[in-house]
């Protein structure tokens, strides 16, 4: 059949749709909207936007003559929640919805992007199953129960009774709150500005992983095991800055395709050279689409962790050390190859510069006289030479750790 469902409100944004068929009853086949509203409480320390869910039935036909004639008669709504369960602070925008379809209807997944006005976002994740229970069990906004009004579709809405029928033009929200997986948290929460979601399942569900456009264009790979979430990797598919409308993959070839408004990108999100030739860099990568294969890292390699990142599974590896960098005067000659040599005038200014990597290694340089960490934020690993002296000769190495891997 023909589906044609119109959500028509200048106070209403939906973000995404997920119909579910019913194998086992056809009848029972409903779509699940997913939309923001404003609020209608304008008060200072009111939220600007309230996320929910409605549902309605797929055979939903509307009411009798004068009585939602041409509106549904199935529909009802539920509040959804994403925060923390015991302060009940949470996130009140939706942003957007990705869906993982299960072989049982009830086990499908709704991954909801939410944020809030401070610039933070946070994904929580959903399930039919918990949804259609607010539909069915909880009372009606108000506390309210309807006797003699049916939760479930039915065949042929327009001969519902019109007391019935009031009642639905009445009130159609839930009382309760639809809640996250097990009454979970945000499975990420942080301080990015995050515009879409899209999710990549193929891994036999453990782990997932998860891409997020940022409001610049970039994009965050990020896995998610039953134990923790963990941002992998960050993509910049445009030379500058950009609004991604729509991410989608094709799982076969792993190519990651973003859409903006004047561009299609395809990003290869299986690069696992990027992770260089060293099984502990490989592991500590966490990436579901890489392992090592004994001399590489490569999508088809076996050996890999991705829940600990445990690069002692590698049998050997061969630290690869960020060659030092040997700061003297122009009259101390000394030749070293393992070293890169730099002759700097008396009273000048250097920077040393190392890159990063890997976001989630501390960064030192170590001197003999000094070690200095500097900030894994940024691109570059810095350390200044304000002012060239005596005590500033000598070599300067640049180590990373990561779980207990330097290198």
């Amino acid at each position: 059949m023909n589906i044609y469902i119109v959500f028509l409100s200048l106070e209403q944004q939906y973000v995404g749709l997920v119909p579910i068929r019913r194998g086992d009853d056809s009848m029972q086949s409903k779509v699940y909207a997913f939309y923001k509203e404003k609020n209608k409480d304008t008060g200072f320390y009111s939220e600007m936007w309230l996320p929910y869910v409605t549902r309605v039935c797929m055979e939903d036909r509307g009411g009798m003559k004068n009585h939602l004639e041409f509106s549904w008669t199935s529909q009802m709504n539920a509040r959804l929640f994403c925060g923390d369960p015991g302060s009940r602070q949470h996130l009140s925008e939706l942003v957007d919805v990705a869906t993982v379809h299960a072989d049982q209807w009830q086990n499908t997944r709704i991954y909801a992007l939410f944020r809030n006005e401070w610039g933070m976002s946070a994904v929580c994740v959903y399930s039919i199953q918990d949804i259609e229970n607010i539909f069915t069990t909880s009372t009606f906004k108000g506390k309210v129960n309807h006797p003699g009004r049916s939760r479930q579709c039915v065949a042929d809405s327009t001969k519902i009774p019109s007391e019935a029928l009031k009642m639905i033009m009445e009130n159609s929200e839930m009382e309760e709150w639809v809640q996250p997986i097990n009454n979970s948290g945000p499975l990420l929460f942080n301080h990015h500005s995050y515009t879409h979601i899209y999710v990549d399942s193929s891994q036999n569900n453990d782990p997932t992983v998860l891409f997020l456009s940022l409001n610049n264009g970039g994009i965050h790979k990020v896995m998610q095991s039953k134990t923790q979430t963990f941002v992998i990797a960050e993509y910049r598919p445009f030379n500058h800055r950009a609004q991604v409308l729509r991410m989608v993959m094709n799982g076969s070839s792993r190519k990651l395709y973003v859409h903006s408004r004047s561009e299609l990108v395809q990003l290869d999100v299986a690069n696992c050279a990027q992770y260089g030739n060293n099984c502990g860099d490989c592991v500590l990568a966490r990436d579901p689409y890489c392992g090592w294969n004994g001399t590489h890292c490569t999508p088809d390699g076996k050996l890999q962790d991705v829940t600990q990142g445990d690069h002692s599974i590698c049998v050997s590896t061969s630290k690869l050390q960020q060659p030092g960098k040997v700061f003297r005067y122009s009259t101390d000659i000394h030749e070293d190859e393992a070293k890169v040599s730099i002759t700097l005038p008396p009273e000048s200014k250097y920077f040393l510069q190392c890159p990063v990597s890997s976001h989630h290694a501390q960064y030192t340089w170590r001197h003999p006289e000094s070690n200095t960490s500097c900030s894994s934020t940024e691109q570059q690993c810095l350390l200044l030479i304000d002012s060239m002296g005596p005590e500033q000769v000598g070599t300067y190495t640049c180590v990373s750790e990561e779980m207990g891997y330097s290198r």
